[in-house]
């Protein structure tokens, strides 16, 4: 598997976990953690315990409510989520726990290790909402949108399959829409300007996005389609 280059991810850890949250982290985490040491299958949907009609994934889910609805709403679905941050995941195998969610798997590491181990064609939806937009100048180059991780994603993406990507920071937009729209293989969804300043129904609201909202910053919501 291919080392990455520079880490495009902020701080791993913040405080300590509360003891539930630490017995699920040793006891849930490695029944629901993907190992990429072992051969990835044809076909995702064995990753879960009953067969699925598509595979989704979502890079850096935060705290997990986005990647928890849709699990919830979407019982056929298999959804597969990335996120280094420790006490992120212990929060979604809280909710997991809770929800008796049985449709989710995770990677808690670098979204660019598991590009490696994941089949051709293999996605159908990808989210990329709010990420860590590196705001200084010269953190810029680890945003995670760049051409090296489009052509990852196409890769692994299906044709027609959905990209989407939400942030509250403007020059992450601007920037993100010229690199997507640069790329071949991707196409903006885009009628009107409805379609980035309204959130789609399917697309629940995060606590960083009413964090986002509350301190007077205006979200924009992208989706682009595999080609």
């Amino acid at each position: 598997m291919a080392e990455t280059d520079g880490r495009l991810y902020g701080r791993h850890r913040s405080h300590s976990l509360s003891q539930r949250q630490q017995a699920l982290y040793e006891s849930l985490l490695p029944r629901l953690r993907i190992d990429c040491a072992k051969a990835a299958p044809n076909d995702l949907g064995k990753l879960f315990a009953s067969p699925k009609s598509d595979v989704w994934l979502e890079i850096g889910f935060g705290a997990g409510e986005h990647l928890a609805w849709q699990a919830q709403q979407q019982p056929d679905i298999g959804i597969i989520g990335c996120e280094p941050y420790i006490n992120g995941v212990a929060k979604l195998l809280s909710q997991i726990e809770l929800d008796g969610l049985q449709n989710i798997r995770i990677f808690d590491d670098d979204a660019r290790l598991l590009f490696d181990w994941l089949p051709d064609a293999s996605i159908g939806r990808v989210f990329l909402l709010f990420s860590d937009p590196w705001p200084k100048k010269r953190h810029r180059k680890r945003r995670f949108v760049t051409l090296v991780t489009l052509d990852q994603l196409a890769r692994i993406m299906r044709p027609d399959a959905q990209l989407r990507v939400a942030s509250d920071v403007g020059d992450f937009v601007r920037t993100t829409l010229l690199a997507i729209q640069s790329h071949d293989d991707f196409h903006w969804l885009n009628n009107g300007p409805s379609d980035w300043r309204s959130r789609p129904s399917d697309w629940p609201e995060t606590r960083y996005e009413q964090k986002a909202i509350g301190a007077g910053r205006t979200p924009v919501y992208l989706s682009f389609a595999r080609q």
